[in-house]
């Protein structure tokens, strides 16, 4: 494996350890130098990676802990149905992408397609959903088809990239969260119908009132939503903890400048897109969120997809991106198992 990073010594609770192949068919093995991915491979033609995950569910959620994603390499997975296989054989059913924020295609049921940007643009890091209060714990990924060059799905250690902040930023957004701003309906972004997969407006009332999502309907069927969410979490098992809020995202500082500067000269910050503040509304300041995109730029690591490729991450302990492509590139999505935000220990956690 091709890692574009220097070796570092394993992070603190965590011992390396060199895992058996599982008989003669399959071979599990760490990271070579680095905490993610571990890496599950075959050589021979016909393995069923269904019946191993079953058979193996305790291995791979050490794995999980340990490593935070597990590459699947020589199964020769293809397909949504395929994909869907393997996320039943770990979890007891799939997730809807309701509440998304970035276009792409139901395949079938609940799988997807991965976000439809433009080939040319580079997708940030980012934890799925993270700025929402109720998030998948697990991400499936399957290279249906890989890109000519390019189209990695890069991988970082949320844990590194947590303590890579300084611990001032960290305290402000510990104390504060985020408060996310989304405006549905402008023509700059995702409809609300996209958003939240319906046509009924009764529907996504009754989400956002679930969900403690603010809303707000304005003139020619457009919505505004607010929602304070997560800075950082602390794992369900492992309990550590994570860099895990989308702020960097949403905030107006990843526009284009050009961009950035004629929107704001055009409509009222409030009637943006999306934007992303401290959680008691005070605008988040640009050096903050460089110093956020350094600490994930530190800790990238990417190698090229084969097809067939299935990736399983630990959507708290890992975030991911997409780069750039040419040629055609598709990679299927689904997601399964949830966690949600637990407020009081959001405001204690980062001690």
């Amino acid at each position: 494996m091709s890692i574009n990073a220097e070796q570092r010594p394993a992070p603190r609770g965590i011992r390396r350890r060199t895992l058996a192949s599982d008989g003669p068919a399959v071979t599990v093995a760490p990271p070579n130098g680095e905490r993610l991915p571990a890496t599950v491979s075959t050589d021979l033609s016909g393995v069923d990676l269904a019946a191993w995950l079953t058979a193996n569910r305790d291995q791979l959620q050490e794995l999980l802990r340990s490593h935070g994603a597990v590459l699947f390499r020589g199964f020769g997975i293809q397909g949504a149905e395929a994909l869907e296989k393997l996320v039943l054989a770990v979890s007891p059913e799939a997730l809807n992408y309701v509440y998304g924020s970035t276009p792409r295609t139901r395949e079938m049921r609940q799988v997807y397609t991965s976000t439809e940007y433009p080939a040319d643009q580079s997708i940030p890091m980012h934890n799925e959903l993270a700025y929402a209060t109720t998030w998948p714990m697990r991400l499936w990924f399957l290279s249906h088809k890989a890109a000519e060059t390019g189209g990695a799905t890069p991988l970082a250690n949320s844990r590194l990239v947590y303590e890579r902040i300084p611990q001032h930023i960290r305290d402000r957004f510990a104390k504060t969260g985020v408060l996310y701003v989304r405006n549905y309906g402008s023509g700059m972004d995702l409809t609300w119908q996209q958003a939240f997969e319906t046509d009924d407006p009764a529907a996504v009332e009754e989400f956002c009132t679930e969900s403690g999502i603010d809303f707000t309907w304005l003139p020619g069927q457009r919505l505004r939503t607010k929602q304070v969410a997560q800075a950082i979490v602390r794992h369900p098992v492992t309990g550590e903890l994570s860099w895990f809020n989308q702020a960097h995202l949403f905030h107006t500082s990843s526009l284009p400048a050009e961009v950035r500067g004629s929107l704001l000269e055009a409509v009222d910050p409030l009637d943006l897109p999306r934007n992303a503040l401290y959680g008691d509304g005070t605008p988040i300041e640009d050096e903050v969120i460089a110093e956020i995109n350094a600490a994930f730029e530190a800790e990238i690591r990417a190698e090229a997809w084969s097809d067939g490729d299935v990736l399983l991450i630990d959507n708290v302990l890992t975030a991911h991106g997409r780069q750039p492509y040419t040629g055609a590139r598709k990679v299927l999505v689904a997601m399964a198992e949830t966690d949600s935000w637990k407020k009081d220990e959001q405001l204690e956690g980062n001690r």
